[in-house]
């Protein structure tokens, strides 16, 4: 059957090109073909276009990280087979640990929020990040970043982990702040809302000033000044308050 007896008869492609009856007589075998390799190749240029800059948009706070600090890699923080045991066999009804709450921190609508919570086992952990996940607010938050130090008597070493939650080094940088400071057997949480403007290296250090307050707030280091100190110079403090 020839293709021609068809060219006298309108035909949209999805473009919104016709081939119309000035093509009638011939084969539009050839028009359909190069039409629709046009149409393709915009839309698959539009496509990548769009993508291109969606990635470059969340990438961009992503790209600084500062090369005078090194974050300890929450990879190798989990809980290994060796300490894991002590925590194992705790009871069921184990107590809900008391949660704080700090001041905000709000900058070009981005707020910060930081949470506490004093604790002894990984299932404290476990029992305090389910207790903030039930306020919606929280839950909503775009970031929660978290870290935690827990002593282990016996053992005289510390179980210790952190969550970036998708803010890329966020939770390493948490944990190394509590390192610093050798802060023991407490959880600190800080919730960040995004506010559509991107804050760059800023955000870390509104992370890291969140977790310090509510830390002087509950008694864990001396004062803010010293909290500051400690994290400039990359010093351990010599507070060693258990909580």
């Amino acid at each position: 059957m020839s293709l021609s007896r068809y060219a006298s008869t309108d035909i949209k492609l999805t473009s919104g090109v016709f081939l119309n009856r000035e093509n009638t007589g011939e084969s539009i075998l050839y028009l359909w073909v190069e039409k629709i390799r046009e149409f393709l190749l915009e839309k698959s240029q539009s496509t990548d276009t769009v993508e291109q800059t969606e990635v470059r948009n969340m990438a961009t706070e992503e790209e600084e990280v500062a090369d005078d600090v090194e974050m300890p890699d929450c990879r190798t923080l989990k809980l290994n087979t060796e300490n894991a045991h002590l925590f194992e066999n705790h009871s069921s009804d184990e107590e809900l640990p008391p949660i704080k709450l700090g001041e905000t921190i709000t900058e070009r609508r981005s707020t910060f929020q930081p949470h506490l919570a004093p604790v002894v086992t990984p299932r404290q952990v476990r029992m305090v990040l389910d207790k903030l996940y039930e306020n919606k607010k929280i839950a909503s938050a775009t970031h929660n970043i978290y870290a935690y130090r827990i002593y282990c008597e016996e053992k005289q070493s510390f179980l210790q982990d952190c969550e970036d939650d998708g803010e890329t080094a966020a939770g390493g940088r948490l944990l190394h702040l509590l390192q610093i400071l050798d802060v023991r057997n407490v959880l600190v949480v800080v919730s960040r809302w995004y506010g559509g403007i991107l804050l760059g290296p800023d955000r870390f250090k509104h992370i890291n000033n969140s977790a310090r307050n509510i830390l002087v707030q509950e008694g864990y280091t001396s004062s803010a000044d010293e909290a500051s100190k400690a994290g400039g110079k990359n010093k351990k403090s010599k507070s060693k308050k258990t909580k």
